[in-house]
């Protein structure tokens, strides 16, 4: 009998999960950031497991970087929802459970598409907005190579 060494195969994955809104502040110092999940083997990210808190500022930063910087067609985030920031509503506007779920929905849809494009996954910015815990807004814009 010959035994067979049975050959794992192992496939490359990349898993961004975003999740756990937390608000923050009263008053007119409100806001709504959220916990972005980075699980990947792929060889680009030099950090396979990561977790930052994120706030809708912080996509919108990555958004601009990568239309700069990069050339992909960058999808959309969802909007400002420019309404619900009015004062004098009869509800909690931008901090409504609801719309922050809509949002968490969408963010999350976002920061997936960008990352599994093959040429923002080059893109310095991504790979801070995913692994740093303070987003460096002064940095030097490139690539990022394994």
């Amino acid at each position: 009998k010959q035994w067979y060494k049975r050959r794992v195969r192992s496939y490359n994955f990349l898993e961004i999960y975003v999740l756990n809104p937390e608000t923050h502040g009263v008053a007119n110092k409100r806001y709504t950031d959220y916990e972005v999940r980075l699980k990947t083997n792929l060889p680009i990210f030099r950090i396979q497991e990561c977790t930052v808190r994120r706030r809708y500022s912080d996509f919108e930063w990555l958004r601009g970087e990568l239309e700069k910087e990069s050339k992909i067609i960058v999808p959309t985030l969802p909007g400002k929802a420019l309404k619900r920031m009015l004062p004098f509503r009869g509800d909690d506007g931008i901090f409504e459970e609801e719309f922050i779920e809509e949002r968490r929905q969408g963010i999350e849809s976002f920061i997936n598409k960008i990352a599994g494009h093959p040429l923002a996954q080059n893109e310095k910015c991504l790979h801070m907005f995913l692994t740093e815990a303070v987003i460096d807004k002064n940095y030097i814009p490139g690539k990022v190579r394994n």
